[in-house]
């Protein structure tokens, strides 16, 4: 493991967790992002289990006793996310956040396995929230002042999210139907 994320967390470098795996070390790889991110693309060794729906106690039954964990996401926020509910569940000490994410492991030319492309859950809630201020913007304008209370709630929802790094409209938007998956792949992410 290459080190502590704020003296908390363990993490790895992509590389350096491709190199165990190369070793022939039998690796637990998982994917917290929505089924539909996993999809898109995804570090070939990962499965997927969503943050939203994480449940640590049972992947921990699931796995070999003493093999860590190492959870992936997009970037390294998610997975930091999944660590602490690893930690609060008292496993803190069986998971490691893969740094850099998805992101750094394709940047590293490593296997990924490559599906229809999907944007980050982060960029649909950016999109989304701009849609919902502008739309405020425009009607309170031209229909009626109450309007502006949309781009309102927008910004007060934005520092909300930035305060206590629970984001409502990311919840809602992962269960978006395009950020869900049909059909046979589906069942990784059950």
């Amino acid at each position: 493991m290459s080190g502590q994320s704020g003296g908390l967390i363990s993490t790895i470098g992509p590389e350096r967790l491709y190199r165990i795996i190369q070793e022939g070390q039998s690796v637990e790889l998982i994917d917290v992002r929505t089924p539909g991110e996993y999809h898109s693309g995804h570090a070939a060794l990962a499965r997927c289990e969503p943050l939203d729906s994480l449940d640590p106690a049972r992947i921990v039954a699931e796995s070999p006793p003493g093999q860590p964990i190492y959870l992936i996401c997009r970037s390294g926020a998610r997975s930091e996310k999944a660590c602490a509910a690893f930690a609060a569940a008292g496993f803190g000490d069986r998971v490691v956040s893969v740094e850099g994410g998805t992101l750094a492991w394709d940047k590293a030319a490593l296997p990924m396995v490559r599906g229809r492309y999907l944007l980050p859950l982060d960029r649909q809630v950016r999109i989304a929230v701009g849609v919902l201020v502008l739309i405020g913007a425009v009607l309170g304008y031209l229909v009626n002042p109450w309007f502006y209370a949309l781009s309102a709630y927008c910004g007060a929802g934005l520092v909300f999210a930035g305060v206590t790094d629970i984001c409502l409209m990311g919840w809602i938007i992962a269960r978006m139907p395009w950020n869900q998956t049909k059909g046979p792949q589906s069942t990784c992410c059950s």
